[in-house]
């Protein structure tokens, strides 16, 4: 029997380094608190040998989400590039060992290394990294699997990876082929980061997508809005399901003419937002893989972001499948 899944994700395929800094540090180093800032090679390099210790894991926006499926109880494949060298062994074995399907070929020998980010967590629990994008920019067409896609329920693509000509297309493939085969697409704006250099462009594929997701400072910029408010009344209608995550706020859900808002349950103590955003998709994309009521959806999403922001990383200590009961 052909292997189904509920969720196929496109994405960077990077591995984080996750390290204790303090806000002096950022500010040497040029980096924008609270953002991702791409570097090349040599200057990842050079900032990897500024950290003190660090945790190795693999990462990457839509590949934190499906582990977070994975430990939910969801079946999920991933489609991304890594390189053939010891990063990329250690982002594959660490996907694969939890659950996740993973399969692209990785770079040839010669081409660019796996890709990382450095992300450095301080003293208030924010996140600033710094991404060096590696191979991950070699993913193409090529690197479809149209059979994978077809066995998936919905189709997930991060905007971290709207970047190169040749990461473009392979989107372009991807969607094509999910619609062909009456397949949901999903879609995150990551960071507004990726908003501010491709506003345009996802504007435009708003129409195509069934779910958006986003956070309050990136739809706003998707919007220009002023406000919250102003950001939903802007983005109805324009696809189907907008879920707005907003901190300890909880979360918003626009379909249509209605507007769910979720509060989250307070946590016991804050010590590293990264994922926060991966793991309310997948909480939110679980239920929506079966059924849920949106704001079911949003509440799931609510208690695995929660979860996932009271420890180091983007991965749970515990099988999320304890939350859903």
């Amino acid at each position: 029997m052909k292997k189904h899944y509920d969720v196929v994700g496109l994405g960077n395929a990077i591995v984080d380094v996750l390290s204790y800094c303090e806000d002096a540090f950022l500010k040497a180093q040029g980096l924008d608190k609270g953002t991702m800032t791409l570097v090349d090679e040599a200057r990842s390099q050079a900032l990897y040998k500024m950290i003190g210790p660090s945790t190795e894991c693999s990462g990457g926006s839509v590949a934190n989400t499906l582990a977070g499926m994975a430990s939910l109880g969801s079946q999920v494949a991933f489609i991304g590039k890594v390189a053939g060298d010891q990063l990329g062994k250690i982002f594959t074995h660490d996907l694969q060992s939890v659950g996740v399907r993973y399969h692209t070929p990785p770079a040839p020998q010669g081409a660019p290394s796996t890709a990382n980010c450095l992300v450095f967590i301080t003293p208030d629990a924010q996140r600033t990294m710094a991404t060096y994008i590696g191979a991950c920019a070699l993913l193409n067409e090529g690197d479809i699997d149209e059979t994978v896609i077809a066995r998936g329920d919905i189709l997930y693509i991060e905007g971290y990876l709207w970047n190169g000509e040749h990461n473009k297309a392979a989107i372009r493939k991807a969607m094509s082929i999910a619609r062909a085969h009456g397949k949901k697409v999903a879609f995150t704006l990551s960071d507004t980061f990726c908003v501010h250099a491709h506003r345009d462009a996802f504007l435009a594929l708003l129409s195509d997508l069934d779910i958006l997701f986003a956070n309050e400072a990136e739809i706003m910029a998707l919007t220009a809005s002023m406000d919250i408010d102003e950001a939903i009344a802007a983005v109805r209608g324009l696809c189907p399901i907008v879920a707005i995550t907003r901190s300890e706020k909880g979360s918003i859900v626009v379909a249509g003419e209605h507007v769910h808002r979720v509060p989250t349950p307070p946590v016991a103590k804050l010590v590293d937002t990264t994922g926060a955003g991966d793991l309310f998709a997948a909480g939110f994309l679980h239920g929506h893989a079966r059924a849920l009521a949106l704001p079911q959806c949003a509440e799931l999403g609510n208690r695995c972001a929660g979860e996932i922001i009271q420890h180091l990383g983007a991965r749970s200590l515990k099988p999320l499948k304890e939350l859903v009961a």
